[in-house]
Parts: structure tokens; C-alpha cells; sequence
């Protein structure tokens, strides 16, 4: 029988790929004027901050139904992430090469998320 190795979350690759996601849109909004931060930025980086925060939280829960339902929050911010982004790009805010990165990263966390709650037991 293979026997299950801890895994502390920060080695987690949903984990790592989400805190990708909040430094790469943090970052970006840091830049834009207080306007635009105020109305719309700081929503944005809310969101994609919240996708490794659902992680963590529903890692450091005990029972599989908690877990799941923190990943599912996570999953959630992920997809709010991915309209703030259009939104951003769409009004210029971003640059089409740093859209294209982050919708990468955002796709391939929102497969590797939807992986790893699929394989949490039901219980």
C-alpha cells in the first residue's frame, strides 16, 4: 500500500500557480492610476488574491466536505479573476501580452484546481 506523504502547501502546485496569479495581477495594477485602482483594480486583485487564500483555507481544513467547498470558493475566484482580466484588458488597462500570460496561468490553475478536487474522497 502507498502511504501518503505530507505535502506542506506552499509546495502545493494549485497553491504556487494561484500566488503566481495574485503577484502577476497585483503587480499590474500597481501601476494604474488611483481612479482606475480604486474602481475596478481593487476588485481585481481581490479576486485573484482570494483564489491562493480558498486554497490555503480549504487546505488547512480537517473534514474532505470543507476542503472541497473552499477549493469549489476558489474555483469561483478564479473564474471572477478571469472576467476582471477581459474587463482590464478590454479598457486597456493591460497589455495583451501580460492578458495572454495571465490567461494561461489562469486556465492551466483552473485545470490543475478542478484535478485536485476531483480527487478528494467523497466523504
Amino acid at each position: 500500500m502507498e502511504e501518503k506523504r505530507y505535502i506542506p502547501l506552499e509546495d502545493l502546485d494549485i497553491y504556487q500557480l494561484a500566488m503566481d496569479v495574485g503577484e502577476l495581477v497585483w503587480n499590474n495594477v500597481a501601476e494604474w492610476n488611483s481612479f482606475v485602482k480604486f474602481h475596478s483594480g481593487g476588485q481585481f486583485a481581490d479576486a485573484a488574491d482570494s483564489i491562493a487564500a480558498n486554497i490555503a483555507e480549504g487546505y488547512g481544513r480537517f473534514h474532505f466536505k470543507d476542503k472541497r467547498n473552499f477549493y469549489l470558493y476558489g474555483r469561483g475566484s478564479l473564474s471572477e479573476t478571469k472576467t476582471w482580466a477581459l474587463n482590464a484588458f478590454q479598457r486597456s488597462l493591460l497589455p495583451s501580452e501580460i492578458y495572454v500570460l495571465l490567461c494561461q496561468k489562469l486556465d492551466e490553475l483552473h485545470r490543475r484546481l478542478n484535478q485536485h478536487i476531483k480527487s478528494l474522497p467523497i466523504k
